[in-house]
């Protein structure tokens, strides 16, 4: 009988353990590691990040300006009187002195004068376009003062400065140091972040201001030209007025001395028929008798 050969089955692997009992053994062994101490910087820390928070000083609701992609915060920016603005004389524009070193504020300049005060500001003295303006100013210094108003250059030169500049040019009128520029600027006619502007300021009694801007050396003094011939024609004007007032007042005076003796020659000439009248009967009695 023939051998029959039987054929063996492959030897097979043993399973791979289920996944749940690995993840049994690993919970097992965390369970068994001791366990981490509680993180207590991380709290810490938090309370001061909240702290510092509340401590921070809150931000403005206007939204900074910004200068060259950077923040800056909101700069303020003074009030410039302008043309028919009346300003409050007492303090303004604080305390100046003379070139001679005599204090003074614009209230007090305002007071001396008979129209008021015309102030043309000058960055430097001494200077070429500022000698040019100051100079115009004193040859028009006659035309500028005959209605009452009083010319005054203004800088932040010092007393000594001023002073060498108003002899070397023989101007006529004072020359006002400003230092500090608490005057320049309550003008608005003060540089930023410094410097004085060129330009003209004119202010009367009543604290109303005639002028108030920059200009050229001839710009300025056209300006003071022109208020002070505003100034003459308004005192034309009321020399007129004078005169028509007083016409009118002769003529009604004349009418009353007409009148009064118009009354005067009715009287008489009644008191005169009165006595006519009573000859008459006089005359008559006695051709009766």
């Amino acid at each position: 009988m023939p051998v029959v050969l039987r054929k063996r089955k492959a030897a097979q692997l043993p399973a791979e353990p289920p996944a749940k009992k690995v993840a049994k053994v690993a919970k097992a062994a965390t369970k068994s590691a001791p366990k981490a101490a509680p993180k207590a910087a991380p709290k810490a820390a938090t309370k001061s990040a909240t702290k510092a928070k509340d401590a921070a000083p809150a931000k403005s609701s206007k939204p900074a300006a910004k200068v060259n992609g950077k923040s800056e915060p909101p700069k303020r920016t003074a009030v410039k009187p302008v043309i028919g603005d009346v300003i409050t004389l007492e303090g303004f524009g604080g305390a100046i002195e003379t070139n001679d070193g005599e204090k003074t504020t614009l209230k007090a300049l305002v007071d001396k004068s008979k129209a008021g005060v015309v102030l043309f500001t000058y960055p430097k003295a001494s200077t070429p376009g500022c000698t040019a303006q100051a100079c115009l100013f004193r040859d028009s210094y006659a035309t500028l003062t005959a209605g009452g108003l009083a010319i005054y250059g203004l800088s932040a030169d010092s007393p000594r400065a001023n002073t060498t500049f108003k002899d070397k040019q023989a101007l006529p009128y004072p020359l006002l140091c400003d230092p500090a520029a608490t005057l320049i600027a309550a003008i608005g006619l003060a540089k930023s972040p410094r410097g004085t502007a060129r330009g003209i300021f004119a202010v009367d009694r009543a604290g109303k201001v005639l002028a108030a801007q920059v200009g050229s050396p001839v710009g300025t003094v056209d300006v003071a030209r022109k208020l002070a011939a505003e100034l003459a024609a308004a005192a034309a004007d009321g020399g007129a007025d004078d005169d028509a007032a007083n016409g009118v007042a002769e003529k009604v005076e004349a009418e009353k001395v007409e009148a009064e003796e118009g009354e005067g020659e009715k009287v008489d000439g009644d008191a005169a028929a009165g006595t006519e009248d009573q000859a008459k009967i006089v005359d008559a009695e006695k051709a009766g008798e």
